[in-house]
């Protein structure tokens, strides 16, 4: 008689080379229709999983947390390591006005929203709202992988990505506590939260790539050379879990992480001998989470949940797309005169934020919680990955054609 643990590794054997199969038939089909990889890769799992049945791998399980927490860490160092901070100087004011004022903004443009649509209380409205404000790395990093933008087009809508995550996070739960509690909302102690979260996070990723890359680039002291590709998975998980059990933003930590290590040559550390082997291992494991992270997200879709709140739930999702993220460009980017932003790269700021790993964890956790009315921000939530995804992400590419933002690979890389 087989144990459980027997069962457990051999479904999860299964489960990866079912998944990673599909998914390489999935990114060959993407390379001939000249779609991002993570749209097909999500209309797979929605055919596998509720289509077919194939797969039944439920949001909640330990093994789907594991691929979507470690998946999207992966993901969010290696868009950190491709980012130059020579250019965040440019745009960090847009940035930090996008990261925080810009999902405030979201929130309360898509709660009121939901609000009148939905018929419910303006606390629960505001947690809808605060769910799926955050652009998702998971789901933008792979994109501009595929696609050739201007560079600090590029590094701000990536970087937006991986700070905003904190915002909406703190949101979210301080608007379910709020909701838990009958509806009171403390602003001070959110305000509290979120600069131990995010500063917290920036500290942790700090040090732990700091310490790491020291003895890993430096010509003396390099203890560690030898191990470089094996140091940076180190430090990316390590960054995730020590912020993590601190209290603070674990994606944050790493974001920052990855920037530090992508950057150390700014700090005389030198690792350009192990530079491409650093992209090959980088570029495997990434290209691996992706096909992980979003054919399972397709295959947890809830059509039953999306059909009885569809019509609710695709005007919430409108409104998130075409009124709250125009505005909040508008705001936070179009101020800024030290960016100078031209009409053309607002534009496209304005098209290219997809929802995806965060929201959906998110929406997972308040359904499982048995929060009143959760259902109803599950359909918003999947609806926003869907729309996002399959829409706006298979048309990043033509857009910025249409825009003019498109360049040569060496111009868009660091």
């Amino acid at each position: 008689m087989e144990s459980a643990a027997t069962e457990a590794i051999r479904h999860l054997l299964i489960l990866i080379l079912f998944v990673i199969t599909v998914g390489m038939i999935s990114g060959k089909i993407a390379s001939i229709l000249k779609l991002p990889d993570v749209a097909v890769y999500i209309a797979t799992g929605m055919l596998l999983g509720p289509g077919l049945g194939w797969i039944h791998e439920a949001s909640g399980s330990l093994i789907n947390q594991i691929i979507l927490t470690v998946g999207s860490v992966l993901i969010l160092f290696d868009g950190g390591r491709n980012l130059r901070l020579s250019g965040l100087k440019e745009i960090w004011i847009s940035l930090s006005l996008l990261s925080v004022l810009g999902v405030l903004i979201t929130m309360v443009v898509v709660g009121i929203g939901v609000h009148y649509l939905f018929g419910v209380s303006w606390v629960f409205s505001f947690l809808a709202g605060a769910v799926i404000a955050s652009t998702d790395p998971a789901s933008i990093i792979p994109v501009f992988r595929q696609v050739n933008i201007k560079k600090r087009v590029r590094e701000t809508v990536e970087s937006e990505s991986a700070f905003n995550d904190a915002t909406g996070s703190i949101l979210t739960f301080s608007f379910l506590a709020a909701v838990a509690s009958g509806g009171e909302l403390n602003i001070g102690m959110m305000g509290w939260d979120f600069v131990k979260t995010a500063f917290g996070g920036i500290a942790v990723g700090l040090i732990i790539a700091g310490c790491l890359s020291y003895f890993t680039g430096h010509i003396k002291r390099g203890i560690l050379s030898e191990y470089t590709t094996l140091v940076m998975i180190v430090c990316a998980l390590a960054s995730y879990l020590i912020a993590d059990l601190l209290g603070f933003s674990g994606f944050m930590a790493t974001f920052v992480a990855g920037v530090i290590w992508g950057n150390a040559d700014i700090f005389n550390l030198n690792m350009e001998e192990k530079r491409s082997e650093i992209g090959a291992v980088s570029d495997n494991i990434t290209l691996m989470m992706r096909m992980l992270i979003f054919i399972l997200l397709g295959s947890q879709v809830n059509f039953t949940t999306l059909g009885h709140y569809f019509w609710q739930s695709l005007a919430a999702v409108l409104i998130l797309m075409f009124v709250a993220r125009p505005i909040t460009v508008l705001i936070c980017a179009w101020p800024d005169r030290k960016a100078k932003w031209t009409w053309q790269e607002l534009l496209f700021m304005c098209w290219v934020r997809e929802t995806g790993v965060i929201p959906a964890a998110l929406s997972g956790m308040i359904v499982g919680m048995g929060v009143a009315n959760a259902q109803i921000i599950s359909a918003i939530a999947f609806m926003a990955i869907m729309l996002t995804i399959i829409v706006q992400a298979s048309t990043t590419g033509w857009v910025a054609r249409k825009l003019g933002l498109e360049v040569s690979k060496e111009a868009a890389r660091p």
